[in-house]
């Protein structure tokens, strides 16, 4: 019969044999989850379900409505399309695919060496869906790296092979599918039977794999299309390939030959274009006098608008920066969420009466003076800031509501400029592993909290689901009424951040209900070569993150 393991689930505890998987002892419990169980946890470990458990142990199991477990069936999902893509189209003709970016429930992906048709995708679903019924199981192996690279090789995935030249493990996780190997950043379901909802849609140059979210993980939402955004990446991604450092392997080899130095000037020398050119198009319409500044958490926007306020005094404007945090309506009127605690991320959090009534005489050429929010007591306060706008005048104004109408409802639209900011990354792992926006706008959190306000990596990893709610949900529905969309992320910036937030990623204990993300993100950063931030300019957008900056941030 072998060796017996006691497995705990909750609050029942049975006896397996060892030779037991953790899917199999899932199916027991399948009947207590809304959803598909797609991962195990025990202690501070994510634990494929293919796994068999060798000790006794207190289990869980994650459902692909947890965090982990979505990202789980998105790594699945996205394997399976590959594999029934090289099954579908002759292996002469596909040269790669390109695991691209991120759309919502959406990613982007691009074809090389055959034009992608609605006829194509719909035999590809096809394909999919048919292995989807087959159930076939992911199989993980472990081979050394020189193994790995030769199978890279040979498997024409260069980008792989360039990222582990800079590796110092010696063995590396494959994983295949049915004969199709590679290589991902993470953890597979056990098998195809767990990934039943999925589409492919054309779209531009490429197509979508849609999939649904973890709030509603048994369903496929409606795709909603966002042109500017995509926009945007794209020319971020296009702008990586010019400078040949579309991956993190690319990005490690120009800093393992010195190219470090001229990388952070080129890059930065982009951005400051980038924002004269924003410059240039304000100015040209003089009817502008409130440029509204709005994006996700750890975007860079107090840099940004200082940066772009130093560009447009270039055409003779006068710039007065505004933080709607200091119309944050007093404490005792602000409103509580679910859980009865403030919720400072809503809109009613602001006095947009008062903001309105402001703005509205200042167009009108009359004098106020502006509220100044003391977070020590919460509460308004004035201060004898005083203005009046004269015919040069501009107010540059920031905070998360910024491009809500509903927030300027009184402002003529032809006066208000929209910038859009976010760190929309250029580099991916690889071919086939994106680098998550979302991931590099926590670790700059990270870094920050902890220079300026002492707090831990624990804390903010554990608040960083909220600050995600409060984007979907007051941000991220507004991006594409933007007038213009910043990209703050710069192609360098990961590397210098890696020892900042290697430091306090590693102060994470492991009984902590955060350190699993600490170790996933600890195994993240470790593809990096670190650079060192003294070269890093004054006025840089990372040094409201590093420290250094030049800007009160």
């Amino acid at each position: 019969m072998g060796n017996m393991v006691k497995i705990t689930v909750g609050t029942v505890t049975k006896e397996y044999s060892s030779g037991i998987t953790y899917g199999e002892i899932a199916k027991e419990f399948e009947n207590e989850y809304q959803y598909d169980i797609i991962l195990a946890q025990k202690g501070g470990k994510l634990v494929e379900l293919a796994k068999h458990p060798k000790e006794d142990a207190a289990i869980e199991f994650l459902t692909t409505a947890t965090n982990s477990g979505h990202k789980t069936y998105s790594r699945g999902a996205t394997l399976l399309m590959l594999k029934a893509f090289y099954d579908t189209v002759e292996a002469d003709k596909l040269r790669n695919i390109f695991v691209k970016h991120s759309l919502g429930d959406s990613i982007y992906c691009e074809v090389d060496g055959v034009e992608v048709t609605e006829e194509l995708l719909g035999q590809v679903e096809a394909r999919m869906k048919e292995m989807v019924q087959q159930d076939i199981p992911f199989q993980k192996r472990s081979v050394d790296t020189v193994e790995a690279l030769h199978l890279f090789e040979k498997h024409r995935m260069y980008d792989k092979k360039k990222l582990f030249d800079f590796r110092r493990v010696s063995k590396v996780n494959i994983y295949t599918l049915d004969g199709f190997e590679d290589y991902y950043y993470g953890y597979m379901p056990a098998s195809t039977g767990v990934l039943k909802y999925f589409a492919l849609k054309k779209y531009e140059e490429g197509f979508l794999v849609h999939m649904p979210n973890k709030k509603t993980p048994d369903e496929l939402q409606e795709f909603h299309d966002s042109p500017k955004l995509f926009k945007t990446l794209q020319e971020a991604s296009r702008w990586g390939r010019m400078v040949d450092v579309g991956t993190v392997g690319a990005l490690n080899d120009v800093i393992a030959h010195g190219g470090a130095s001229d990388l952070i000037l080129v890059q930065e020398a982009l951005q400051e274009k980038k924002i004269a050119e924003i410059a240039e198009k304000i100015a040209k319409d003089p009817s502008k006098k409130f440029i509204m500044i709005a994006g996700p958490s750890s975007s860079g926007k107090t840099s940004f608008s200082h940066r772009l306020s130093i560009q447009l005094r270039t055409y003779g404007l006068k710039t007065h920066p505004i933080a709607l945090d200091n119309y944050f309506k007093n404490r005792e009127d602000t409103p509580l969420d679910e859980n009865g605690k403030y919720d400072f991320e809503c809109l009613e959090a602001i006095d947009t009466e008062l903001f309105n009534r402001d703005m509205t005489a200042l167009l009108k050429g009359e004098r106020i003076e502006f509220p100044t929010f003391n977070f020590v007591i919460g509460q308004r306060e004035y201060r004898g800031d005083y203005l009046k706008l004269g015919p040069d005048d501009i107010l540059v104004i920031e905070g998360i509501h910024g491009l809500n109408d509903k927030l300027s409802y009184s402002l003529p639209k032809d006066s208000k400029f929209k910038i859009y900011i976010s760190a929309l990354t250029q580099l991916n792992i690889d071919e086939h592993n994106r680098i998550s926006t979302t991931d590099g706008r926590l670790i700059r959190r990270m870094v920050r909290d902890a220079r300026t306000r002492g707090t831990v990596a624990e804390k903010t990893i554990a608040m960083w689901p909220s600050v995600r709610r409060g984007e979907d949900q007051y941000i991220f529905p507004f991006q594409e009424e933007a007038d213009v969309m910043f990209n703050s992320a710069l192609i360098y910036e990961l590397a210098v951040l890696k020892p900042y937030a290697e430091s306090i990623l590693f102060g994470i204990p492991k009984d902590s209900p955060e350190y699993v993300e600490a170790k996933r993100l600890l195994k993240f950063l470790d593809y990096f070569i670190g650079i060192s931030s003294e070269e890093i300019p004054k006025n840089s957008l990372l040094r409201e993150f590093v420290g250094g900056s030049v800007f009160k941030v």
